[in-house]
């Protein structure tokens, strides 16, 4: 199975160490799904934890330390040149269903506007893609 994680399910794993975000990149690291990340996907994350609010919650220095541990273990995947076939209400998240779409991967959010789609990809919150690990 692969998976593309929003940067919100990222953040939200370094914020609350216990959540289902955690768990998930946690059965990554053993070997339960493929994460699959693109330039696009580490340079947004990059920025949201560059946000003064995130920084005072993760340090720059564990922000860099993500970013490398993600570019350096996931699988790197080239942003998609064109437009998913599945459409976000919100523009900024078509890179993320481009991306998994063309990857054939599930897409994981914490994003109300990407849960409301339905098709290719599928999308699921990360405590509705933990149960999908155990199968």
């Amino acid at each position: 199975m692969r998976a593309v994680l929003d940067t919100n399910a990222i953040i939200s794993a370094l914020l609350s160490p216990s959540g289902s975000p955690a768990q998930l990149l946690r059965a990554w690291q053993q070997g339960a799904f493929e994460l699959i990340v693109s330039r696009s996907l580490l340079t947004e994350l990059e920025r949201a934890l560059a946000y003064p609010k995130l920084r005072k919650k993760v340090k720059p220095e564990e922000a860099r330390q993500v970013l490398q541990w993600l570019a350096g273990s996931a699988i790197v995947a080239e942003d998609p040149s064109g437009p998913p076939s599945v459409r976000s209400p919100d523009p900024g998240d078509d890179y993320l269903t481009a991306l998994a779409q063309s990857e054939g991967a599930a897409l994981v959010s914490g994003d109300g506007h990407l849960l409301q789609l339905a098709g290719t990809p599928p999308v699921f919150s990360p405590a509705q893609f933990l149960p999908l690990l155990e199968t």
